[in-house]
């Protein structure tokens, strides 16, 4: 857990950006395919919801620490 937090540390605030498009992308997938009952790994939903959470959560204190 904490070696990806660091992994996501070392990336620029683009490769951020576009980790955290490609995981909206998959939770809207995700999201749908459990509606329509044909989703095959229920825990991925809350994976993809906290790598989200991480990802916003680093932005956030990068942003503070900016100003």
């Amino acid at each position: 857990m904490m070696s990806q937090i660091e992994d996501l540390r070392t990336k620029s605030d683009d490769q951020l950006n576009a980790d955290l498009t490609e995981l909206k992308r998959e939770q809207f997938n995700l999201r749908f395919q459990a509606a329509t009952n044909q989703l095959e790994r229920p825990a991925r939903i809350k994976e993809v919801r906290r790598s989200i959470a991480k990802i916003k959560t680093l932005q956030g204190q990068r942003s503070a620490a900016a100003k």
